[in-house]
């Protein structure tokens, strides 16, 4: 693929804005979701592109933007340990990737993926879905009708759509489910009058919480697996090797520092994007800066208090209908790990993994030491891994991992 960085400046910028409106809507659904400002994640998304751009030499064009892996730890803990409390957990997740980011430089891509095997990865990813059906049916259930428009449309973008319009399936959604909203009569515009043209976004500062920190360092472990795909995907769709030049280290590091800086003022962490992978694949355009443009733009967007007002206006029955559907897709990537990576669920070694991840999950297990408290998606992570290091393997797959 050509990188097109002979494009003028002006098509640069329309293209860096579709890319924007590619990931907004997953952007701003992450923040509607766990309570935080939407323009803030629009504000860090901005940033955090930027920041990994810095950090890989300009040469990825990668779009940071709210990970979904993140919205249920992000409401329990906020519940448990208060928004500012969870921010400081928030920020450790950057530290994990820190972390990650030198045990590649230092021992390779390969000493990750041993660590974390898709029979650990698959069933975490599994568990982040399935512990939000609640969630998304309690939400769908204040109002039946306007939630299954919402799904009905984002189903059948998904499905039928062409060109870009079928990589926005959650705008398309949001879109239709408000504008079927307003018919309804169930949209209060007065929070839009009443708010500014241009505002700050509400930041939020971070408290130490060392609870918060330990619940959730463990649910870095499936985006930092994600990271690596992503990386891996868009070196397919380019045509480059990311990995080597400027390093998969650089770009782990890269994303870290990104959700660092959402979460020191208020944002969700922010990870790769497949969604904007698919707009260059479609527009055969890979220039980075292309993708700086549109991290500029949501900064633009961030300042605009009616755009922040307009979105917090979206009825919760919208929003939950495409949980239904988001939701239940993040568990069936889980799955489809597990297929796709061939994971024999009929060895008793496999079987025990991720059989304890789900059911520790699912349950609510806790553990608690001291003070400390660790539980649900993190407690299942950490057993996880910990069981893929101790348990003993078939011979036969001993002999293959020393080859």
């Amino acid at each position: 693929m050509k990188n097109n960085t002979n494009l003028g400046i002006v098509q640069k910028t329309i293209v860096g804005a579709q890319f924007l409106f590619v990931a907004f809507g997953a952007t701003v659904l992450v923040p509607l979701l766990v309570g935080l400002d939407p323009s803030v994640a629009l504000f860090t998304a901005g940033v955090g592109t930027m920041i990994f751009h810095a950090v890989t030499k300009g040469k990825v064009p990668i779009f940071l933007g709210s990970s979904f892996a993140f919205i249920a730890p992000i409401i329990k803990a906020t519940e448990l340990f208060g928004l500012p409390g969870t921010l400081s957990g928030l920020v450790a997740v950057g530290a994990v990737y820190g972390l990650m980011s030198l045990l590649v430089r230092l021992r390779g891509v390969g000493f990750i993926a041993r660590l974390f095997p898709p029979v650990v990865v698959g069933p975490v990813i599994m568990l982040i879905g399935l512990s939000l059906a609640g969630t998304g049916v309690s939400m769908a259930s204040s109002n039946w009708p306007l939630a299954i428009i919402a799904l009905v449309t984002t189903v059948a973008v998904s499905l039928f759509a062409k060109g870009l319009l079928r990589l926005i399936p959650i705008f398309a959604g949001i879109v239709v489910g408000y504008i079927a909203a307003i018919i309804f009569g169930v949209v209060d515009f007065q929070p839009i009058v009443d708010a500014s043209w241009f505002a700050l976004p509400a930041f939020v500062r971070p408290e130490l919480c060392w609870e918060a920190i330990i619940f959730m360092i463990p649910v870095a472990i499936a985006p930092v697996i994600e990271h690596i795909g992503d990386v891996y995907a868009i070196n397919e769709v380019t045509g480059k090797d990311f990995v080597k030049d400027p390093g998969l280290h650089r770009t782990m590091l890269g994303d870290g520092l990104a959700c660092v800086a959402a979460s020191f003022i208020g944002g969700p962490p922010v990870t790769t994007y497949s969604e904007v992978t698919g707009a260059i694949s479609l527009t055969k355009i890979a220039d980075p800066m292309v993708i700086r443009i549109a991290a500029i733009f949501g900064i633009l967007f961030s300042v605009l208090g009616k755009v922040s007002a307009l979105l917090k206006t979206i009825p919760e029955a919208v929003l939950g209908g495409i949980m239904l559907l988001l939701f239940g897709t993040i568990a069936s990537v889980g799955i489809n790990s597990l297929i796709k990576n061939k994971v024999d669920l009929g060895d008793t070694r496999n079987l025990v993994i991720a059989s304890l991840i789900l059911i520790l999950g699912i349950g609510g297990a806790e553990l608690t030491i001291g003070s400390f408290t660790i539980g649900g998606i993190g407690l299942s992570a950490v057993v996880g891994v910990v069981l893929n290091l101790v348990l003993p393997r078939r011979k036969e797959e001993s002999d293959e991992g020393k080859k």
